[in-house]
């Protein structure tokens, strides 16, 4: 099996699409986004109760519907203090009605809430994301899983990134991770983790 040249990157969000682009684009790999390829596309229910399992329930899918060689993630935050919430549910996590702001604001106001009487000696919390690329046909070729290690900050702070990334704090940059630059945000994200051992995984492939 050869790398393929041509990746779609199964997301409506620009902020993942950019942020996988720039660490793939050194293998000459051409990405692009799913609102390129037509569609509209029916978009698979992700049942799984795993970031593994709906990354690659989202490859299989948009692979076979546009048939082309698909780049899909799932991501979220866990929460130790919360048992692993939001977890799976991360993007619905205080309902899946609204636009993506309407929604990020609500889950941000919901893990405040229930965070807001947990000590700083159990607030501990990591971003997960995990990456399934499947062929043209629905057949995984690679799996690969990161993790950005941190605690949910006692206020969110910071305006760069999106979703809970105001929450999540950094020990050792002394900042949260929507205080971080673009690029070095890249170098220590989960997302940036993921892509980097996808970016092998391809290599591999020859």
């Amino acid at each position: 099996m050869s790398a393929p040249r041509e990746i779609v990157v199964a997301t409506g969000n620009p902020h993942k699409v950019e942020e996988i682009r720039a660490i793939l684009a050194p293998l000459g790999i051409v990405l692009r986004g799913l609102d390129e390829m037509g569609g509209p596309f029916p978009e698979p229910e992700e049942t799984g109760r795993t970031f593994e399992t709906n990354a690659r329930i989202k490859a299989a899918a948009y692979a076979k519907a546009t048939g082309r060689t698909v780049l899909a993630d799932d991501s979220g935050l866990e929460v130790d203090a919360l048992g692993g919430e939001p977890g799976v549910d991360s993007a619905i996590w205080a309902g899946p009605h609204g636009t993506r702001a309407e929604r990020d604001a609500r889950n941000n106001a919901k893990l405040s809430e229930r965070m807001r009487d947990v000590p700083p000696d159990r607030r501990a919390a990591r971003f997960v994301c995990c990456m399934c690329l499947a062929d043209s046909e629905g057949r995984v070729l690679a799996e690969t899983r990161g993790t950005f290690e941190g605690r949910i900050g006692e206020a969110p702070r910071g305006s760069h990134g999106f979703g809970y990334d105001p929450w999540l704090w950094l020990e050792d940059a002394g900042c949260s991770s929507a205080e971080l630059s673009p690029q070095t945000k890249n170098a220590r994200s989960h997302r940036g983790h993921a892509a980097r051992a996808m970016a092998e995984a391809i290599r591999k492939l020859g």
